[in-house]
Formats: C-alpha cells, sequence, structure tokens
C-alpha cells in the first residue's frame, strides 16, 4: 500500500527508498528492517548531544504528566520562566527579552516583524531588509522572502517581498561586500539580515569572522538593526555556543531553535534587545508586538530545553565539541587529498568541501547519487547538490566516523561515473 505521506524535500515522482524509523539512540537511527544508520547530518542540523539523549527524554516525560500546552497570551508557566531567565543568563547582557515560537522559519518571521514594528513605533517607518546573497531563512512566505531565489521557490515569487541584496564574500572579495552593505545601509533600511560564518543551505559557504564584525560595525555606525540567524549556527556547531561570540558581535535580535532542545522537540526563541522590546512597550494597545501562535512556549519543549541548557552548564560540551572538531580535521585532511575534493573546508564540528566543480550547485546530480551510495553503507548523509558535509551529533564515536568518511571516500573511488565531474 502506498503511504499517503507527503514528505518534505522529496520528489516521490522518482520512487526511491522511504526507510521507516523505528528507534534512534546516540548517532544512529535503527530502521524497522533492522538496519542501523549513521546520522551524520543530526538529522537536518538539530541532533546535539545524540538522539534520545536521557536527561533530555526524562524532562519531556516528566514534564508531559504534569501539564501540556496552555495558553500564553497572558498565561505564564514555569518552564517558560526558567528558560528565559537561563537564556538570559547565559547569552550576551544586551538580549534581555525572549520571544517563543516554534520552528527557525518562524523565528526569522518574527525577528522581522519586531524590525519593522520598531521602527513604526518609533515614528520613522522603514521597510527595507538588506540580506546576504545565497542565504536560507526558512521556507515560510517571509523567510523564503530573504532568503535566495532559486528553483525552490520559484513557484512562489508573486507572495515574496522586495529585500536588497549584498554579495557573498568570496575569498578576495570582503570588500566588495562591506562596500555594498555600507551603500545600503546610507539608504536606511530596517535592518540587516545574516547567518552568522557558514551560509549553511546555501552551500555551507564560510567568511570570516572579522568580516562579520565589520558588518556589525557599518549597521551600527547608520543606525541599522543587525538580525543574527542562528538556527544552524547555534548551540556550538561552530565551536562556541553562537557564532556570533567568534567575531565578538551581539546583535539586536538573535533567531535560535533547531539544538536549543538537543534537538529533541520542536521550540525556537528570537531574543532581542531592550530598545526592541521598549519600542513595542505602551499603554497603547495598539503598539502591542501582534505576533503568537497557538503552541507558544509549548510546556514539554520548555522542559526539553531546559534540559538542554542544564547539559551545557553542568557537562564539558565545548571540549566535546573541540575533540569532535579535531577528529573531523584528521579525515578531512585525508580527504582532502582527493584530486575530485574543492574547497575542503572545516568550522567547529561543520566539514563541507565540492566534489568536482568548484562551486555548489543544488541540483547536481552527485547529491543524489551520493546520498543512495551512502544508504547502502548505513550512513545518512545529504549533499547539498556537489556540496557534501559532516555536521554529525557531538558524541558520534570515532567507528561511526570513520564509516561516515569511508563512504565518501569509496563514493570517490567506485562510483562509475565520477570521471564526468572532471568536466564540470
Amino acid at each position: 500500500m502506498t503511504s499517503p505521506v507527503w514528505h518534505p524535500f522529496t520528489q516521490h515522482g522518482l520512487g526511491e527508498p522511504i526507510p521507516e524509523v523505528v528507534r534512534t539512540e546516540g548517532a544512529a537511527l535503527h530502521t524497522r528492517d533492522g538496519g542501523r544508520f549513521v546520522d551524520a547530518i543530526s538529522s537536518w542540523w538539530v541532533t546535539t548531544h545524540g538522539h534520545c539523549h536521557p536527561r533530555i527524554m526524562a524532562a519531556i516525560a516528566e514534564q508531559a504528566a504534569r501539564m501540556d500546552q496552555i495558553i500564553f497570551a497572558g498565561w505564564t508557566h514555569e518552564p517558560a520562566e526558567t528558560l528565559a531567565r537561563e537564556l538570559v543568563r547565559i547569552l550576551p547582557d544586551p538580549l534581555q527579552h525572549v520571544f517563543y515560537s516554534d520552528s527557525g522559519s518562524t523565528s526569522v518571521e518574527v525577528a522581522l516583524k519586531m524590525a519593522l514594528g520598531f521602527w513604526d513605533n518609533r515614528g520613522e517607518p522603514r521597510n527595507r531588509i538588506v540580506v546576504l546573497e545565497h542565504g536560507y531563512h526558512g521556507d515560510t512566505i517571509g523567510g523564503m522572502s530573504v532568503g535566495a531565489r532559486g528553483v525552490f521557490n520559484r513557484p512562489y515569487q508573486p507572495l515574496l517581498f522586495d529585500v536588497s541584496t549584498i554579495p557573498f564574500p568570496e575569498p578576495g572579495q570582503s570588500q566588495a561586500t562591506l562596500d555594498a552593505l555600507e551603500a545600503q545601509c546610507r539608504e536606511k533600511p530596517a535592518a540587516l539580515l545574516v547567518e552568522p560564518l557558514v551560509l549553511g543551505a546555501g552551500g555551507m559557504k564560510f567568511y570570516s569572522a572579522s568580516l562579520l564584525a565589520e558588518m556589525r560595525k557599518i549597521c551600527t555606525a547608520h543606525g541599522v538593526l543587525f538580525i543574527a540567524d542562528e538556527v544552524m549556527t547555534g548551540w556550538g556547531r561552530t565551536g562556541t555556543l553562537l557564532a556570533c561570540e567568534r567575531a565578538g558581535v551581539v546583535p539586536d535580535i538573535l533567531c535560535l531553535s533547531k539544538g536549543l532542545t538537543g534537538g529533541a522537540i520542536p521550540l525556537a526563541v528570537t531574543m532581542a534587545t531592550a530598545p526592541i522590546f521598549e519600542a513595542h512597550y505602551s499603554d497603547d494597545r495598539a503598539r502591542m508586538f501582534f505576533h503568537s501562535s497557538s503552541y507558544t512556549a509549548n510546556p514539554i519543549a520548555c522542559a526539553a530545553a531546559n534540559a538542554n541548557l542544564a547539559i551545557w552548564r553542568e557537562e564539558p560540551v565545548l571540549e566535546r565539541i573541540a575533540d569532535l572538531g579535531d577528529r573531523q580535521q584528521d579525515r578531512l585532511d585525508r580527504l582532502a587529498t582527493h584530486p575530485l575534493i574543492r574547497n575542503p573546508r572545516r568550522l567547529g564540528t561543520i566539514v563541507a568541501a565540492e566534489i568536482g566543480a568548484s562551486q555548489s550547485a543544488y541540483l547536481n546530480s552527485v547529491g543524489p547519487r551520493l546520498k543512495a551510495f551512502a544508504h547502502e553503507r548505513g550512513v545518512l548523509i545529504r549533499p547539498l547538490g556537489n556540496t557534501v558535509y559532516v555536521m554529525p551529533p557531538y558524541c558520534i564515536e570515532d567507528a561511526d566516523l570513520d564509516a561516515v568518511y569511508a563512504a565518501i571516500t569509496d563514493f570517490l573511488e567506485r562510483e562509475p561515473r565520477m570521471g564526468d565531474l572532471f568536466a564540470f
């Protein structure tokens, strides 16, 4: 019987197998047919400490037995209050206000509305958002509007609003990026929105911490709000709690999700500085922040996030991340010697490289071929076209990490069509 499920980013017309996972543990997925798969991409970048982490699962079970969803408009509960206080404690001081939502996409939507509301409530409306070329900020209408345009959002173009795009700083072209930002900021936009240091879905493109710091300085000098989308880069992926830390940057608005609950359950926050909050603070109900969802601050999700923060507080998470980064680098160094590997790179626990072509191409056939090849070898990997990346949970052991890199290497050596990549 054909399943009625419509899967995301899946072309069902290709008839590709869709395995059924029945159990997860650590860095592995276990399927109904007895298979075990190393999760080399943290199940789309969400799982940090490992699947079914005992402390997080226990917190979910305990909270689920006590209280489920309640209305959060004008009501509150202890898991949300505790989480907000702890987030304010561990994140940079200016980020004093926590707004809850459900996912990375919605956290960005919230950030955009906060920025526009800030200027409107100050009596100087601004409606232009500046973004970095190749960015990705989700698949909602606002998220697609501020992300790169391409095959994945072409049918929806009539719904998308215009933005100002500055060029991605390819090697040797950083000044062009800064000059373009300077020019845009002189036009008084509402905000600059960036993925700090790593553009994820855009092809795992890296840029320097020094450039991020310079972009923040330009925004500050012109009074332009700075929004950091750390949905993917947050929670240690780049080697620090936030990618912004590496640049000494504090945004006006910060988006967090994915690893917020350790990847166990959906939750997102948009954190804002006092001026953003105060622009909406009034005895005039018309100036309130008009945003919510039915599941804002879900108590069970907040409990999972509190368990995640306890792990960060009480266990040597950054040491584990540093160790994983070192182990990844050893394997990347060996992979980098292959003649088909281009631009090998690592930041924290994120490793990426292009296969064959020097530039990323999302619909390149290398991606699905490598994905299928790795699947046969018990590895879950999902390249972005010809960009292969490895971003595993922090608990992954050497044997599983070896299996991931062996699958990539074997693909390069054995896949019969690899020779045609030299033509790119």
